[in-house]
């Protein structure tokens, strides 16, 4: 099964994009252009700005709280594959974990903020004991997806409780 979550994090990104674009054009309009007039629609101007600068706050913020990551997983083959980075506003390094199946271990699932943060952490057991990796951040993820990915790796190395 290969599965990625490429469309979600590109209509993030037209998202955020567009949401700094109004914002920005909301601003020209109303301060430097003074082309809308208030009270408008019985709402001043401050009250205005402050419900498009919450409403803007919110769509550029709540991904960079929820973690959200581009997610690449592939477990074709001998060994299970994810491929992520940070999808929020300042992307970082890109990371890849191989791992091959008979060397998998295990994982555990963590959930934060009333499970609205999910993450995956891998295990792998080595010569030297067993390799914990960084937490893979799921919460960009469908539902049906992070369910075929538990599966996938049900199958291959039980959950880890702790």
């Amino acid at each position: 099964m290969i599965l990625n979550n490429s469309k979600s994090v590109i209509s993030l990104k037209i998202i955020r994009r567009a949401a700094i674009i109004i914002f920005l054009a909301y601003l020209v309009l109303v301060y430097a252009a003074r082309i809308i007039r208030f009270p408008l629609l019985g709402i001043d101007k401050t009250t205005l700005t402050i419900v498009v600068l919450a409403i803007f706050l919110m769509i550029m913020i709540i991904p960079e709280i929820l973690n959200y990551q581009y997610i690449y997983f592939s477990d074709e083959g001998e060994s299970i594959i994810f491929r992520y980075y940070s999808a929020g506003l300042i992307t970082g390094k890109k990371n890849s974990v191989e791992i091959n199946k008979r060397t998998f271990s295990g994982f555990t699932i963590d959930k934060k903020f009333f499970g609205l943060v999910e993450s995956i952490t891998l295990y792998q057991r080595l010569r030297e004991g067993i390799a914990k990796y960084p937490p893979i951040f799921l919460s960009a993820l469908k539902r049906a997806d992070k369910a075929s990915i538990i599966r996938s790796l049900n199958s291959s190395a039980p959950i880890i409780k702790g």
